[in-house]
């Protein structure tokens, strides 16, 4: 392939990156983060209302009203400040947000925040100022006068009279009322504890937990938040809740030794289920870890996991012109959001910034910073996740059989699909049930088609999923006439392999879509790079990646689909490799190899059966002597 200048293909990328306000930051010492919290924050300072209780940076929808949006962009960002000051470092606005607390809990005031009702984005807002009472008082409680220190533990104290959702929510009724006794204000210490102990019955083992009863999900929700909080409580007020501190803490050891394999060398973490717009909250979890002091690694390695994750999202061009962290991964993007995010919601990205509360001469500011190559690396199995994951170079990959995540927005993508990366991420459809494959954009999944092509559904709502013979299994059942139990695994460097059981009371087509890669100059490709046989083979090859599916079968066709733009979280354009075939009525299995590498120059090993499968094909009575194995792509 022709060597191409980085200006001539990623110009604009470039010149976005300069906008990121943690870009040329070395984001290598606690000085560092501190002027990156201060860089972050700045920029939102001109939106803020006269009275400080407001932040405007957007026009976009969400499901609750404005006041409730202006409120939480104005509240987020004190998820950084609260550290900040709390660390003992200036910032010189910080008056603004002590205003904002009195006069968003004045009735009076014409910025009034309003009533907390039931199931309120307000009480969700609670948590960050709680979190500012907690670690920086002197700068966002005793600022207020008596009257307003009143308006305000009375307005927050409604946190323990409303309904809330019975998921992490419950939390904010925690911090809140930790808060409230931290000023010496009225409290709940009943409330306080039967919110500890219905979050105790959303735990699973092995460290993890679901958000909830309701749905099956173990995302970034896990680490980032229930593990957060708990971290958090476990810190200030172990007095209070000893019993529930010490799970917390125990808990949270578990956990870590699976959510390392999260993270790729680079820094780079693995994009799953929802909310992925609030960034890096990725490595919140390491820095609660170091806030409660535990050492749930190495502290070099704890360090490692959260400074190169800081570090690689200030090389993505995921900031407005004006330096405002707006919707969107990699790049700012409406299409893949949640119905709750608002503008401003992003940043509870500086949740990972709790660090800096934590004094020069913490074991973690002390340790040497791990080298990348330390984290473990080849195939990880995790029974309580229901994952495996592999790590190659620039690279995380994790596999798993699916989960239920149907209340939330494109969750056939966020939570349906069989493989995510961190050097590749999803795609979301921008036509989730239309004919074009570009516009459905279904990545390392399966859509079916009943009519021939003029409609498609795409593999969602994961009924039953785990661990089956060492593999992750999934079982989508979109209506009586169809089921498709798959399973996958991880083979040689830079394979997996997806086995599909479909059985369906009438013919079908199947879609199955693999990694998709960036196109950026794509002007510059060649037809060699695009291959796609009638023989069940589909490649692409672009100037970052090298993407491909085999069908072990030989029944499919192979082709590559230019997916339309917007869909995938890491690339603004894409190319995605995809197989297409005929299922009779009855019972078939379909088999794939399926490759990616984030170097357009891997030579892909040898594909052989992983023994997993071999061990399901045996079960099953599946004869693969003719299943066509390969060299290579």
């Amino acid at each position: 392939m022709a060597v191409v200048p980085a200006w001539d293909r990623d110009a604009s990328t470039l010149c976005m990156v300069r906008c990121n306000p943690l870009h040329a930051n070395p984001l290598t010492s606690r000085a560092d983060l501190a002027r990156g919290v201060s860089d972050l924050v700045r920029p939102l300072l001109p939106y803020v209302s006269d009275g400080s209780a407001r932040l405007r940076v957007g026009a976009a929808g969400m499901h609750y009203g404005a006041a409730a949006g202006e409120m939480e962009a104005m509240v987020r960002p004190i998820w950084g400040l609260a550290p900040l000051l709390g660390g003992g470092f200036a910032f010189a606005e910080a008056g603004h947000w002590a205003r904002a607390l009195a006069s968003g809990t004045d009735p009076a005031h014409p910025e009034y925040w309003g009533d907390v009702g039931p199931r309120d984005q307000r009480s969700v807002e609670m948590s960050g100022l709680s979190l500012g009472i907690l670690l920086a008082p002197e700068h966002l409680w005793q600022p207020l006068s008596e009257v307003e220190q009143d308006n305000a533990a009375r307005w927050l104290g409604a946190i323990n009279r409303e309904e809330l959702p019975d998921n992490n929510w419950l939390f904010f009724r925690v911090l809140t009322n930790l808060a409230l006794r931290s000023v010496g204000k009225p409290w709940d210490l009943d409330a306080t504890r039967a919110a500890l102990d219905r979050l105790d019955t959303f735990y699973l083992g092995g460290g993890y937990y679901r958000d909830g009863t309701k749905w099956n999900q173990q995302d970034y929700y896990t680490p980032m938040a229930l593990h957060f909080y708990g971290l958090v409580l476990a810190k200030v007020a172990p007095d209070l809740f000893p019993e529930h501190a010490a799970r917390f803490r125990k808990r949270a050891r578990l956990y870590a030794q699976d959510f390392q394999h999260w993270f790729a060398d680079d820094g780079a973490a693995i994009p799953f289920g929802r909310s992925m717009t609030y960034r890096f909250v990725q490595s919140a979890f390491w820095s609660a870890c170091a806030f409660a002091g535990e050492e749930v690694l190495p502290w070099g390695r704890i360090k490692g996991l959260v400074l190169r994750n800081l570090r690689w999202w200030s090389e993505r061009p995921a900031m407005d012109r004006d330096g405002v962290l707006g919707i969107g991964y990699a790049y700012p993007n409406l299409m893949m959001s949640e119905a709750y995010n608002a503008p401003g919601s992003s940043y509870w990205a500086l949740k990972t910034f709790l660090i800096l509360a934590l004094p020069e001469d913490h074991p973690f500011w002390m340790a040497e910073e791990e080298a990348p190559e330390a984290l473990p690396d080849g195939r990880i199995e995790t029974a309580h996740g229901g994952f495996v994951f592999r790590r190659g170079p620039g690279e995380a990959l994790m596999l798993t059989g699916g989960q239920d995540g149907r209340e939330h927005r494109c969750h056939d993508a966020k939570y349906g699909r069989f493989a995510y990366s961190s050097a590749f991420a999803f795609s979301v459809g921008s036509d989730a049930f239309g004919q074009k494959p570009d516009r459905t954009a279904i990545d390392n999944g399966i859509a079916i088609s009943r009519d021939g092509g003029t409609g498609w559904i795409s593999r969602s709502t994961i009924t039953q999923s785990g661990m089956d013979l060492g593999m992750p299994w999934g079982v989508w059942q979109p209506d009586e006439g169809l089921r498709i139990d798959s399973w996958v695994d991880v083979g040689p460097a830079g394979w997996h392999v997806r086995l599909h059981r479909i059985t369906t009371d009438q013919p079908l087509l199947v879609a199955e879509g693999g990694f998709s890669i960036d196109r950026t100059g794509d002007g510059h490709m060649t037809p060699h790079d695009w291959v796609h046989l009638a023989d069940g083979l589909a490649r692409v090859r672009s100037l970052s990646a090298l993407s491909g599916l085999r069908d072990l079968n030989g029944v499919r066709l192979g082709e590559v689909v230019r997916v339309a733009p917007n869909t995938n979280l890491r690339f603004p354009r894409t190319l995605m490799p995809r197989l297409l075939g005929a299922v009779p009525a009855g019972t078939s299995w379909l088999a794939t190899a399926v490759f990616g590498a984030p170097d357009p120059d891997a030579i892909p090993a040898p594909f052989a059966l992983p023994a997993t499968v071999r061990a399901l094909c045996a079960r099953e009575g599946l004869d693969t002597s003719g299943w066509r194995l390969c060299d290579g792509l």
